[in-house]
């Protein structure tokens, strides 16, 4: 029982840090400008696929094809945001939540007409790796590491360099930052353009180790919403913690009761949250 509960476990987190990934596209967005990104899961589901055909088409490494998933993430949140966004940006969250919404729609019409529904995979076996009883997937591993990488460079981005100066300031007062000469229009931009690629990248990650349809990054958002609440909106490092309580809940869930009772306690957890410490656990920055 301690083996199968240590195992499980230990698949969770793993899975949670990837969830954190996830998460975080989302939270950048909500802190810097106060936008609930509705358009969030076929963004996750476009990295998901943009990482398969790099593989497929051009036989490169999945983890590889991160790189390019990431540029071109980058470029689809530049391109949303100047389309659906910035004209909405000072309207009421509604509007917001409307276009978000709108982008959402197209991208899965879109992908549909596509890719169709038909689940997909990536078929890059690299086999487990055993510690006493525990046996991981190596692309588990691979892809926590992906995950550590894209929080590291998201830190040191926003804490050390200057663009990622210029969004703390915008974040924490846009008027402020104005007035001290800080084009606030390219930041919002620049905001919405990481959230996108991170969020591209997590699914990358994810299709390394799940089969996929273009409707996948639905689930992804909702725990994203989770997470983004047990963190902390607006809080990037917020949103790593809230991923691995969310995978840990998962890995744990199912060793005491059946399967279908993970998402009633992790949205009874969501609920219990904002009751209590609705700023979340480490607080929106």
């Amino acid at each position: 029982m301690l083996d199968q509960f240590i195992s499980s476990l230990t698949d969770g987190l793993l899975l949670g840090f990837v969830y954190g990934v996830a998460a975080m596209g989302l939270t950048l967005i909500w802190g810097v400008m106060a936008v609930i990104n509705l358009a969030h899961g076929p963004v996750i589901a476009l990295g998901m696929f943009g990482t398969y055909l790099l593989f497929t088409h051009l036989g490169l490494n999945p983890y590889l094809a991160l790189a390019p998933v990431a540029v071109f993430g980058l470029v689809m949140g530049l391109v949303i945001y100047g389309v659906a966004v910035h004209r909405v940006i000072n309207a009421p969250h509604l509007s917001s939540l409307l276009a978000t919404f709108a982008v959402n729609m197209i991208l899965i019409g879109l992908g549909t007409a596509i890719f169709s529904t038909s689940p997909q995979n990536i078929d890059f076996p690299m086999g487990s790796l055993s510690i006493g009883f525990l046996t991981i997937p190596v692309t588990r591993l691979f892809a926590t590491f992906g995950a550590l990488v894209v929080t590291a460079g998201l830190y040191l981005f926003l804490y050390f360099t200057r663009p990622g100066k210029a969004i703390r300031a915008v974040a924490n007062n846009r008027q402020a930052a104005e007035l001290m000469g800080i084009p606030s229009s390219l930041v919002l931009a620049l905001s919405f353009g990481l959230g996108t690629m991170v969020a591209a990248v997590a699914g990358g990650l994810i299709s390394t180790f799940f089969p996929f349809t273009i409707l996948s990054g639905g689930p992804y958002e909702l725990k994203s919403f989770v997470i983004c609440v047990l963190g902390g909106l607006g809080n990037p490092l917020g949103a790593l913690l809230g991923g691995l309580i969310l995978g840990g809940l998962e890995g744990l869930i199912p060793t005491f009761m059946p399967v279908s009772w993970v998402p009633v306690v992790e949205f009874g957890l969501f609920v219990l949250v904002l009751l209590i410490r609705p700023s979340g656990l480490l607080g929106a920055k």
